[in-house]
């Protein structure tokens, strides 16, 4: 009976610990590892370039002050060295990609083959790199797609839809992180719709499966075996935070590269700001919700189809935008030609409009710099000071079409207009959607409607970009 009981407990000790493993539904990635590993590819690449590094170092010190700690020690570099010319040299870096037809297309990050003059491409079950050509680059997306010739049969990974993937999935990275080749890692799904910075299409996928330099480019995959992104940033002090391109938006891309489409993106010609409770008040919104409109380019398609500055969206082809990311993704996914209904919000009534959409040119808004401030005129009820902008010269050094509104001279420290970001430089064009060309219009709004709603919505440009600021009139 004892035997029996202590085998019995035996069994029990070696069984729990699995029994507990499957209750908390920690997976076994051995299989997908090796299955998934064979498909994803080793990228270096080589630039090559006219001098070395020393030469931007030399100019530096050349043109430092006589006083400059390290003045001395360069004259006398200079003076021995500074006649030879740089030799010409060669930048090398790593990353990563994964086979998506068994020809040899590959996946990776713009930023891994931008620039390169040679591409080799290694995998995993062959010794000898191959020379990739780079098909087709989106930069907004920071998407490339490669072609080598390795005679067919490849192995492939297929892309997920990564707009069903939910937050606490578990994935798995595959790379080559700081050249070590085939590193995997595993996490879960952290977010989705991460805005970082990182250009006009910022809504990435975020994991805490380590992503290190020499991940870019890598597939971030399912427990199907399918790439839910692609592994493209991450946060140099952050541990276990990553980012990754969702699928949803690289697949579109990549099949119009592959099939040597040029990428065209919808334009509406509008600047854009997110709604806040102040802003929404101030445009008789009860709810916090659409885009508004800070800004409608003359002549483009949004002025075209009737949009003005001060409209909020709330929705585009019948579903609702939230904030400005997800209207300019919608937008973007449409191409020029397209027409769009846009339901916007005007003088409290809701209002559809039809736009065709022209084409998106990257880096289009340049910025221009502010100059001439002169004399002021008060208006204390926000803290400003102001005068209206003189002439034509001073409306296009600060980014205006023409002479108007009021120019901010200054903003006294604790004011309402303080409070806001607003800043000196700025043109005041609007109060509560008022034009305001001079210090007794402002005065007017202020003293009318603005005073019954104790807030003034103010219209601003700003090196030729507008803005709207709610300035709150309620005193504490």
């Amino acid at each position: 009976m004892k035997r029996f009981l202590a085998l019995s407990t035996l069994l029990t000790l070696l069984i729990l610990p699995n029994l507990a493993l499957a209750k908390a539904g920690l997976p076994d990635f051995t299989d997908l590892a090796e299955r998934a590993g064979k498909a994803v590819v080793n990228i270096s690449t080589t630039k090559n370039v006219a001098g070395g590094g020393g030469m931007q170092m030399q100019e530096f010190f050349r043109n430092a002050p006589k006083n400059h700690p390290f003045r001395e020690f360069f004259d006398q570099f200079d003076r021995y060295f500074g006649q030879q010319e740089a030799q010409p040299r060669k930048l090398s870096s790593l990353g990563s990609g994964f086979i998506i037809s068994a020809d040899g297309y590959i996946v990776t990050n713009n930023h891994v083959v931008a620039e390169a003059d040679e591409i080799k491409v290694k995998l995993l079950s062959r010794e000898k790199p191959y020379d990739a050509k780079v098909i087709g680059r989106d930069q907004e997306t920071d998407l490339a797609l490669l072609k080598i010739e390795a005679g067919g049969g490849l192995p492939v990974l297929e892309f997920a839809n990564s707009d069903a993937t939910r937050v606490g999935e578990w994935v798995l990275a595959i790379g080559n992180p700081f050249g070590l080749g085939h590193t995997v890692t595993a996490g879960i799904i952290s977010a989705k719709g991460r805005h970082i910075g990182a250009g006009a299409f910022d809504s990435f996928l975020q994991t805490d499966a380590s992503i290190n330099p020499g991940n870019s480019g890598g597939p971030l995959i399912d427990m199907d075996g399918k790439v839910v992104g692609i592994n493209t940033a991450i946060v140099p002090n952050g541990q276990g935070i990553g980012f990754a391109t969702p699928s949803s938006m690289a697949d579109k891309i990549i099949q119009q590269l592959k099939t040597g489409k040029k990428i065209q993106r919808g334009w509406l010609g509008i600047t854009m700001q997110e709604l806040d409770e102040n802003t929404a008040r101030g445009v008789g919104l009860k709810e916090v919700k659409g885009v508004l409109v800070a800004q409608v380019i003359p002549g483009d398609p949004a002025d075209k189809g009737g949009l003005k500055t001060g409209d909020v969206i709330i929705k585009v082809a019948g579903q609702p935008v939230d904030n400005p990311g997800v209207l300019l993704q919608r937008i973007a996914s449409l191409r020029p030609g397209d027409r769009v209904q846009l339901t916007v919000w005007r003088q409290n009534h809701t209002k559809d409009l039809t736009v065709v959409l022209g084409e998106r040119k990257p880096n289009f808004v340049a910025e221009q710099e502010q100059q001439g401030l002169k004399r002021r005129a008060p208006a204390s009820e926000l803290g400003l000071g102001l005068r209206p902008v003189e002439g034509g010269e001073e409306a296009q050094a600060l980014g205006l079409p023409k002479p108007q509104g009021l120019l901010i001279m200054e903003v006294q420290p604790g004011s309402p207009a303080s409070l806001v970001d607003i800043q000196p430089g700025d043109v005041l064009l609007e109060a509560n959607q008022h034009p305001v060309n001079s210090v007794e219009q402002l005065r007017s709004v202020l003293l009318g409607d603005a005073k019954q709603k104790g807030l003034v919505m103010l219209l601003l440009n700003r090196k030729g970009k507008n803005l709207f600021r709610a300035v709150s009139l309620v005193k504490n």
